[in-house]
């Protein structure tokens, strides 16, 4: 039986990819973004292979999302695999110069915005006592570097949600697992640097992982036996060795 996998910020990067990813293993989708054009575009490219749904709705609205999960029609219900992919970053200031939109939004996505979303899906997991949850992290959330401290604690707190998450589903049967990635090549900077031109430079001078690299990890964390749990990926680039480290060619 075909399994049918939620997707958080499926519009572009890591999300897109991994749409693409399980389209090519047969599982069946639900994409979530707040581009309505983008996730149109995927949805027919993909449904070529698998069958997909779309959800446009904004995960930093609880209502919205609630009321976006409970709308999916039935042959889309049962949501097999959770991948909490959706997050951003805003700004790189110090904390003394932060902005408090940037905070909010940091926050709004990247920890509650993954929590709306499993507070959705969760329930039907234990009523029937399987699904695989995985929450896409960061090395930030592994180490804290300069002036990345809102953003860093947002990541933090992913995994440590993950790793409560799997403590407490653990009598359910439930799989619950987090992948870390460094430094991917997706608009992430551009979101970021707000469209200045740091976003230009953080990927020169070197190979960054490709949000392709990363989508490939997140399928064999899923297709493993029932017995396996992936509960922790980190994955850099080669030229990566840890937050503030990496190796340039100039």
């Amino acid at each position: 039986m075909k399994k049918t996998a939620l997707i958080t910020g499926a519009t572009s990067g890591i999300g897109e990819a991994t749409a693409y990813e399980f389209a090519k293993q047969n599982i069946n989708l639900v994409l979530c973004g707040r581009r309505l054009n983008r996730l149109k575009t995927i949805q027919e490219a993909l449904s070529r292979l698998t069958d997909v749904h779309i959800l446009n709705f904004d995960l930093r609205n609880k209502q919205d999302t609630l009321n976006a999960i409970l709308s999916l029609p039935k042959d889309f219900k049962q949501i097999d695999i959770l991948i909490n992919n959706a997050g951003n970053a805003h700004g790189l200031d110090p904390i003394q110069e932060g902005d408090l939109d940037d905070w909010d939004a940091m926050m709004d996505i990247n920890v509650k915005g993954l929590l709306y979303v499993s507070k959705a899906i969760i329930p039907q997991m234990t009523a029937r006592k399987s699904g695989h949850i995985i929450n896409i992290g960061s090395s930030a959330g592994k180490e804290v570097y300069p002036k990345g401290n809102v953003y860093c604690g947002s990541k933090h707190a992913v995994l440590a949600i993950t790793e409560g998450m799997r403590v407490d589903l653990n009598p359910f049967g439930i799989k619950v697992g987090a992948v870390n990635p460094g430094l991917v090549e997706t608009e992430f900077s551009k979101v970021r640097f707000k469209g200045g031109k740091e976003a230009d430079s953080v990927y020169t001078g070197f190979k960054a992982l490709q949000a392709k690299d990363v989508a490939e990890v997140i399928y064999f964390a899923v297709s493993r036996p029932a017995h396996v749990n992936i509960a922790d990926v980190l994955m850099f680039c080669t030229a990566q060795a840890n937050s503030v480290t990496v190796k340039k060619q100039l």
